[in-house]
């Protein structure tokens, strides 16, 4: 049975977008299948993985949160082997108010993924940065949460928020969810106040802040514009290096190691 993961954190600029295309894409060159589903109305995953939201020919979230089609329908191969994708729509942000006489409408995606869940090693989905019901759904569906961290103090102050959440559905609709780590991203070793963040994120949370850190670097912003994960738009750069090496870390934390 797949693991299903939430990348996720309430504040926009963190690096959860870049993240959850990285990751995915990691996980799948090492071999693992990977659905990677894009559960955030900006729709920032799917373009970032070339493919326009706005394409017809595509099924997207939004019809399989309605009920309008099964999750097998609105599945897109990447150009990534092992990599496939459920893709977002501006839609989504109207899929809440339809949802709403939806008996119990927190566990809609969670019924949506059991057919398809045996069919993949990791389901990595993409949050949007609302804690509305979309994220909601998305936390009752996953196993675990990871959260991207930018080191800065603003960043760390709005974690609590995310973390109250988590809570919330820990103590109603899913008790077993996790939280599988803190990543810490756009570090810059230069900065001291970013070495102070990651610091103070490591005494805090000890063991759930990952060992690998994601560096600031530029390669990993120019890739959402070529439509490509890091690891096909410069396999050689720091950022491809980096998410290799947290994919790597996730493994190991599951007892996959490679």
């Amino acid at each position: 049975m797949g693991k299903i993961i939430a990348i996720a954190n309430q504040k926009g600029g963190v690096g959860k977008t870049t993240t959850a295309i990285n990751l995915a894409a990691s996980l799948a060159v090492l071999e693992k299948k990977v659905l990677i589903i894009d559960a955030d109305p900006q729709a920032n995953t799917t373009s970032g993985l070339n493919f326009s939201p706005d394409n017809d020919e595509h099924r997207t979230l939004y019809e399989v949160m309605i009920g309008s089609i099964g999750i097998g329908d609105a599945l897109i191969q990447t150009e990534v082997p092992n990599l496939h994708m459920i893709p977002s729509h501006i839609n989504l942000v109207g899929a809440e108010i339809e949802m709403l006489d939806e008996p119990e409408r927190e566990s809609v995606l969670r019924r949506a993924l059991d057919p398809v869940r045996d069919d993949y090693d990791f389901i990595i989905i993409d949050c949007s940065p609302s804690l509305g019901l979309i994220t909601v759904n998305t936390l009752t569906a996953a196993d675990s949460v990871i959260i991207p961290v930018q080191p800065e103090f603003f960043a760390l102050e709005g974690l609590g928020k995310l973390l109250q959440t988590i809570r919330l559905v820990q103590s109603g609709v899913n008790p077993p969810l996790t939280i599988e780590g803190f990543v810490v991203t756009m570090f810059d070793g230069r900065t001291k106040v970013h070495a102070q963040v990651v610091g103070e994120l490591r005494e805090h949370f000890k063991d759930l802040v990952f060992r690998t850190i994601i560096q600031r670097n530029i390669r990993l912003s120019e890739a959402p514009s070529h439509g490509k994960p890091i690891i096909l738009y410069d396999i050689s750069c720091n950022g491809s290096a980096n998410y290799l090496n947290l994919a790597k870390e996730l493994l190991e934390r599951n007892g996959l190691g490679v």
